[in-house]
């Protein structure tokens, strides 16, 4: 027999012996963090089916709209601002502005430009607008109109010759390496 030292190192599952009965498995339904119980294959198949496997095409109506949304929501920014995409799985819009200033103005203002997309859209559910680097400058009239040819390029102003001191420098320094080096060390001249 074992002594009581030794048995008191076992494990406690080791020392009750045989197992008689199974551990039940609970029948109760799990539920998810947020409350909601999960679903079966079958029950989430019907409900595709139910609702015709249809998803709200938000970001149509959300690009078509920014114009008007913007207008009413920052007037400052309209004209300057261009939404560009918008995904309608995560709800973020990004937007292109003109210049780094009208992207820090949406920046600034985002909650209120995105409640207002809300409340415009009722099925967009825009969460997030991510202001995209400056855009370029749009081609306005004067732009479209110009020569496309480029200006001749302006010929280069010569060299100065270099003074009497700074040849006389120069020369002196050639002659102090060219005595340093060994024969065969250093590139020819």
């Amino acid at each position: 027999m074992a002594d009581a030292s030794a048995l008191r190192l076992l494990p406690p599952r080791f020392l009750a012996g045989p197992r008689t009965t199974k551990p039940k498995r609970s029948i109760g339904k799990a539920l998810r963090r947020d409350g909601r119980e999960p679903l079966g294959l079958g029950a989430a198949i019907t409900m595709m089916t139910e609702r015709g496997l249809v998803a709200p095409a938000a970001g149509g109506s959300v690009l078509a709209q920014w114009e008007s949304i913007l207008a009413a929501a920052a007037p400052e920014l309209a004209g300057h601002v261009t939404a560009v995409k918008f995904d309608a799985d995560t709800g973020r819009l990004d937007a292109a502005p003109d210049a780094p200033a009208y992207g820090t103005k949406v920046r600034w203002i985002a909650p209120k430009l995105i409640a207002a997309v809300n409340e415009k859209t009722p099925g967009a559910n825009m969460r997030a607008l991510h202001a995209l680097a400056p855009a370029p400058m749009k081609a306005s009239l004067a732009t479209a109109t110009a020569d496309p040819t480029p200006p001749p390029p302006t010929p280069t102003a010569p060299r100065p010759v270099p003074s009497a001191g700074y040849r006389r420098a120069l020369e002196a320094h050639r002659q102090a390496v060219s005595r340093c080096r060994l024969p065969g060390s250093g590139p020819a001249r």
